[in-house]
């Protein structure tokens, strides 16, 4: 089974990296195969998260990828994305199901087989699940590791993505453990040419025997 991959952004829309680079980077995500866009940008006000999103929304007409926002369901549903994304103390999925029009993604954040499970009773759509590895955007927190991914992904019947330093020669431990995907930030940190690539490795990670098969 082709496995979920998510590109998170990166933040650095509100310390100078420009939009346009961003909707540049977005949109050869969606190209080279990238299933969900988290737009992470929590520093921007709303003046400019919502036509950043907007573009980001138009960036990837055309492809499958979807476009969620990182849990503003105002913004979200302002521009028209495909989904938003929970904090692990978010609100529940009723909430946005209530308003959101049909086919609208809720996924999560979480951390352990509680909060998988109560997800489960939630009705979201997809789980992000981490940290796994080591990883710089989370620096003083111990690593879960694969068997806590595995626990997690047994835990529940929603696809679980793992994050927190996922590379491509990694992946295959992820999909060892039951994940459905991943979830990265700088795993689309290089050049934009590299990006299908990265998406064809992660791939045949995934399509590598499984454990217990």
């Amino acid at each position: 089974m082709r496995p979920v991959i998510c590109m998170i952004t990166d933040g650095r829309s509100a310390s100078g990296r420009s939009a346009d680079a961003l909707v540049d980077s977005i949109a050869a995500a969606a190209r080279a195969g990238v299933n969900l866009i988290q737009i992470r940008e929590r520093d921007l006000d709303d003046r400019d998260l919502l036509p950043l999103t907007v573009r980001c929304v138009a960036a990837v007409a055309g492809t499958r990828a979807r476009v969620v926002v990182n849990d503003r369901l105002d913004v979200a549903l302002a521009a028209r994305a495909h989904g938003v994304h929970l904090r692990s103390d978010s609100y529940g999925a009723w909430r946005v199901r209530s308003i959101a029009p049909a086919g609208f993604l809720v996924g999560r954040s979480i951390h352990g087989e509680d909060e998988a499970r109560s997800a489960e009773r939630d009705g979201l759509d997809y789980l992000i699940f981490g940290t796994v590895f080591e990883t710089k955007s989370k620096t003083g927190r111990p690593p879960a590791g694969p068997g806590a991914l595995e626990e997690v992904a047994r835990a529940t019947a929603i696809p679980v993505l793992a994050v927190g330093g996922v590379t491509a020669e990694n992946a295959s431990l992820v999909a060892r453990a039951g994940a459905a995907g991943i979830a990265a930030i700088g795993l689309f940190a290089d050049a934009q040419q590299f990006f299908t690539s990265t998406v064809d490795r992660v791939t045949r990670a995934f399509d590598m025997p499984k454990r217990g098969s």
